[in-house]
């Protein structure tokens, strides 16, 4: 991609100051949000050289974070504890401290409201933070996913209402976050960042404050297009996993094997991207940034009716996995929901981490308990239950030991996601009643007719 350029006669004088600082590292760093896309960032960006302030509400992380305890994968402690003994890295939850950063960028969450539209109180709650702590010089830069038109719709509005104005006294920009949590290759630094800013002077420090932190910065004409290229990519994976779990019920009913049909069909060399199934769609973006677009694409009476139907068929897979899993006891077991103790294996949204935002498995305890079962779980990442927004009743429960004892207790065993650490043949050997959503008995080689396929 070409490099943004700005001509000498269009550098302001806030401009060329805040540019000669991202230069010498000499610019200081504010991250507001310290979650999973907050604390690899302000990581990355302090070991860029620069000094690095992270802002959030929450005391623990404070406190994790400042005592040099990570409480994320991404994140070493050994990491935290460089930065924060060098004092490149700190944490508060004073956010008058604003006022002594050169960069802010918010990494605030974005979900939807119960009615399926953006949920925007984090982004305004941030932005009027900001805005109280706004001066001139000072390079905003939102993280968060969102529809397009945010950044300069509903973001900027708020900062210019200090009277200082984008483009010219302070400078705003929009570089969505490409986190994957729990992969070992891909990181904040080496992952390919999408950049753009409201005006030329805007777009080249947005691109040259990231390019200090990444590898490759990948320039894009605005904020709006960035904000479409997010929303792009996540929801190119909703559409084609909602379309593999209609497949996987399809195929069900003709007693057909859609993991060894996408086996089979992805020995293709071109045209086939292979996707899997599952029990729902989890994770801090693929189950909500597609209704972000959806909601704004009715203010332009151009209804996303394929994005709309994707959707609708990965929210109602939990309730599939349930007839599934009814099916089976009443079926293998003789029993009805109502009576079963069941067993979830796997309470994070996927394999081999312990991030349970927006998790099926989480609506799974639910639904199982509205039939009136017994629940527990057990995943070997997730010792306990975190509060969290729509699921708070289950704060505190803890995971169970999977042992022969506990395996033989439960009338049904259902693996809502596939980590690694578990030991599938162990697990088929004791339980009474398996359901696999992941496939990963046949994975293992472990086939058996009290081992269902949901």
């Amino acid at each position: 991609m070409n490099k943004i350029t700005v001509n000498p006669e269009q550098q302001s004088g806030v401009a060329s100051e805040l540019a000669a600082k991202l230069v010498s590292r000499s610019a200081r760093v504010g991250v507001i949000g310290l979650g999973y896309v907050g604390l690899p960032l302000a990581v990355a960006a302090s070991r860029a050289n620069f000094t690095v302030t992270g802002f959030d509400i929450d005391p623990a992380k404070i406190d994790a974070i400042t005592t040099g305890r990570s409480y994320i994968n991404a994140v070493q402690d050994s990491d935290l504890t460089e930065f924060v003994e060098t004092r490149r890295l700190t944490a508060t939850s004073d956010f008058t401290a604003l006022s002594q950063c050169d960069v802010v960028v918010i990494c605030v969450p974005t979900p939807l409201t119960p009615q399926r539209e953006p949920e925007m109180k984090y982004i305004g709650a941030t932005a009027r933070e900001i805005a109280a702590n706004l001066h001139a010089g000072q390079l905003v830069i939102l993280e968060s996913t969102s529809y397009p038109g945010t950044t300069t719709g509903f973001l900027k509005p708020l900062l210019e209402a200090t009277g200082l104005r984008s483009g010219q006294d302070f400078f705003l920009g929009f570089s969505p976050e490409r986190e994957d949590p729990g992969n070992a290759v891909f990181r904040t630094s080496n992952i390919p960042k999408i950049v753009a800013g409201d005006g030329p002077l805007a777009s080249r420090l947005v691109e040259q404050f990231y390019g200090a932190v990444v590898e490759v910065t990948v320039p894009v004409s605005s904020t709006e297009t960035a904000e479409a290229v997010k929303l792009t990519e996540n929801i190119f994976r909703a559409v084609n996993i909602a379309l593999v779990n209609e497949l996987k019920m399809v195929f069900g009913e003709m007693d057909i094997d859609i993991w060894e049909v996408i086996d089979a069909a992805k020995t293709k060399p071109f045209g086939f991207m292979p996707f899997y199934p599952g029990p729902g769609l989890g994770g801090h973006c693929i189950p909500i940034d597609p209704f972000y677009l959806s909601w704004r694409a009715r203010e332009f009476e151009s209804p996303a009716r394929f994005i709309e139907l994707a959707g609708e068929i990965n929210v109602v897979m939990p309730r599939y996995v349930v007839q599934r899993a009814t099916e089976a006891l009443n079926s293998q077991a003789k029993l009805a929901l109502s009576c079963a103790k069941v067993l979830i294996l796997g309470l994070a949204y996927k394999k081999n981490v312990a991030d349970i935002r927006e998790s099926p498995s989480l609506k799974l305890i639910e639904l199982f308990e509205q039939q009136g079962s017994h629940v527990d779980y057990h995943d070997p990442h997730v010792p306990s239950v975190p509060k969290t927004r729509d699921h708070s009743a289950l704060a505190g429960r803890s995971s169970v030991p999977l042992t022969e004892a506990t395996l033989g207790g439960y009338d049904l065993v259902l693996v809502s996601t596939d980590h690694d650490a578990v030991d599938y043949g162990f697990v088929a050997k004791h339980a009474r009643l398996c359901v696999d959503t992941r496939n990963a008995f046949a994975k293992a080689g472990i086939r058996s007719p009290h081992i269902v396929k949901a």
